[in-house]
């Protein structure tokens, strides 16, 4: 008994073992009743999340066949439904720029102080889920939420403080199909989204309500889902939570990210199911692009371009835009666009201005198709994202109520599911290749959101570049080009491999490249280009590399 004193250890409920190292600043926010409200999520839900993974499975059983996704005819009274849903609360009436990244502390500090309406501390695409990351991340947001959040950067000798006036804050976690290993509740581990969500709603919801969302909170953004019967489950957690707390119904608001491809014929159908809980939906655009190929794995027929030419230019990604514009409107909703990914160039002003042209343009069109906001990557793009929400949009906090877009009305399923036109190159090949490496190396070490090439990439990228190869490899795709077509086989990617390896190296420098993880990242990248089944997330592979599991000691000795 004394040496499991010593040793430290959680004090857990019935049914639940924590696998993790102890740590008593984590002790703080695993607590008995933190662990018992997160267990009895889990048992409430598993069997109904069981059952949506399973429904994902057949559904892609059904696209494999040669099955195209489509909007549902069972559910057409709701699509063609006059309800709306509960009003937006006037803390996040406006939203114009908001901004996104991992919840470490210096990060969560530089956001919330950044001039952005909001930021998304995210446990999802921008955070490799260490044990470590993961508690000291929910550790950061309860100081965060108290106010009392501070970093000490001793490289700099500089303490980092929250501003007197700071973004609202937004918490995403994790997707429905990934688990929590370092927390096994009646010996199978835990939904890592209920853990996310668990643990942060109990600490803080009290305090944020009270502070930051004037009555309503917590706010949260919801990950990867595909059928709103995934969106159902959510609503049911968010009751279940609100009664635990004795809340109103409806005080905690979610905003769901539209990143898959099915999801785009359920955006009726999902709002309808969080109708009390929604404040809109996000335009996803990079994991939806990952989703296109994703689903149609089984189409030799729709093969991608470079990944650089499918952008919100393409007819299906415009679309897509349009018609979450016209269906979050009608709802009464905010209707959020897409990442701008670039981050500053420093050493080259003339590549920098060029960088947030781009930026300027991409967010004008936004703002004049009718989204109430956008995301920005890096503080920044601030500035010029304001600029242009501002110089289309007045004194208006959203265009809920201005930009009606009637006309996407007429979209149809051929719209949203429209080929992509461009062109497959080697340098395409070479630059996904690359970056995808890159990323998991980063990834495997505990970084989850990563600067390549003047772009933030995250798990979404990272995925593009794997899926796209895996493709272009299975269909032994003819790549475009000056001079001889060149086809994509085993062999030529095993020489793509190696060389990008050598240019990784010369990148990065010997040194950085020996502490790394570079081969061991090549090698389950490699493999999941190559394999004769897509796997569904490379995230879901590549955990099991990052789980340490501590030895059990019982703290009921």
């Amino acid at each position: 008994m004394l040496m499991a004193r010593n040793m430290g250890s959680y004090d857990v409920p019935e049914g639940v073992d924590i696998r993790g190292r102890f740590d008593e600043e984590f002790g703080k926010i695993l607590t008995r009743d933190a662990l018992q409200f997160v267990a009895d999520l889990q048992r409430e839900f598993r069997g109904r999340i069981r059952y949506a993974l399973e429904c994902r499975r057949e559904a892609k059983k059904r696209y494999n066949s040669g099955e195209l996704p489509g909007f549902d005819p069972a559910t057409k009274f709701i699509r063609e439904g006059d309800w709306v849903c509960a009003p937006v609360p006037p803390a996040v009436e406006d939203r114009t720029v908001e901004i996104t990244g991992p919840v470490d502390r210096k990060m969560i500090i530089n956001a919330l102080n950044s001039g952005a309406k909001v930021f998304m501390a995210d446990f999802e695409d921008s955070l490799s889920p260490s044990w470590e990351n993961l508690m000291r991340g929910h550790v950061n947001l309860r100081d965060a939420v108290n106010g009392t959040i501070s970093f000490h950067d001793q490289a700099r000798n500089r303490v980092y403080k929250l501003n007197n006036k700071i973004a609202r804050l937004f918490v995403r976690p994790r997707g429905w199909h990934l688990p929590e290993s370092h927390i096994l509740i009646d010996g199978e581990p835990a939904t890592g989204c209920l853990v996310d969500f668990g643990l942060y709603f109990f600490h803080n919801h009290a305090t944020f309500r009270a502070t930051q969302g004037a009555g309503f909170g917590p706010f949260f953004y919801l990950p990867k889902m595909e059928h709103s019967r995934e969106a159902k489950i959510w609503n049911c957690v968010f009751e279940r939570a609100e009664k635990f707390a004795g809340i109103g119904q409806g005080s905690i608001r979610a905003t769901v990210l539209i990143e898959t491809l099915p999801a785009v014929f359920q955006m009726n159908e999902i709002l309808h199911e969080l109708r009390d809980h929604s404040i809109g939906l996000n335009c996803g655009r990079w994991d939806y692009i990952f989703s296109y190929v994703k689903t149609f794995q089984g189409h030799p027929d729709r093969l991608l371009p470079d990944r650089v030419q499918v952008g919100m230019t393409q007819h299906f990604m415009r679309s897509y835009s349009d018609l979450l514009i016209r269906t979050c409107h009608r709802r009464g909703v905010h209707a959020m666009g897409g990442m701008a990914a670039q981050i500053p160039i420093r050493d080259n002003p003339a590549a920098n201005e060029a960088a947030l042209e781009l930026v300027r343009k991409d967010k004008l069109r936004e703002v004049r198709a009718g989204h109430d906001g956008t995301w920005a990557a890096h503080p920044g793009l601030i500035p010029a994202i304001l600029e242009a929400f501002a110089s289309n949009m007045g004194n208006k906090p959203n265009q809920i109520q201005t930009a009606e877009r009637e006309d996407a009305d007429c979209i149809t399923e051929e719209d949203l599911l429209q080929r992509p036109r461009g062109v497959r190159t080697m340098e395409g090949l070479r630059l996904n290749t690359r970056v995808g490496i890159q990323y998991i190396a980063a990834w495997l070490t505990g970084t989850g959101s990563v600067p390549l090439y003047n772009l933030m990439e995250d798990a979404a990228t990272a995925e593009i570049s794997r899926v796209q190869n895996w493709q272009w490899l299975k269909y032994g795709v003819v790549l475009d080009g000056e001079g001889v077509k060149v086809k994509v086989t085993l062999d030529l990617f095993a020489r793509v491999v190696e060389e990008e390896m050598a240019k990784i190296e010369r990148e990065v420098g010997a040194e950085k490249f020996g502490r790394g993880m570079y081969k061991e990242a090549c090698e389950i990248f490699t493999k999941q280009c190559t394999a004769p089944e897509l796997d569904d997330f490379l995230t879901l592979d590549a955990y099991n590399k990052i789980i340490v599991h501590h030895p059990k000691v019982s703290s009921r000795l």
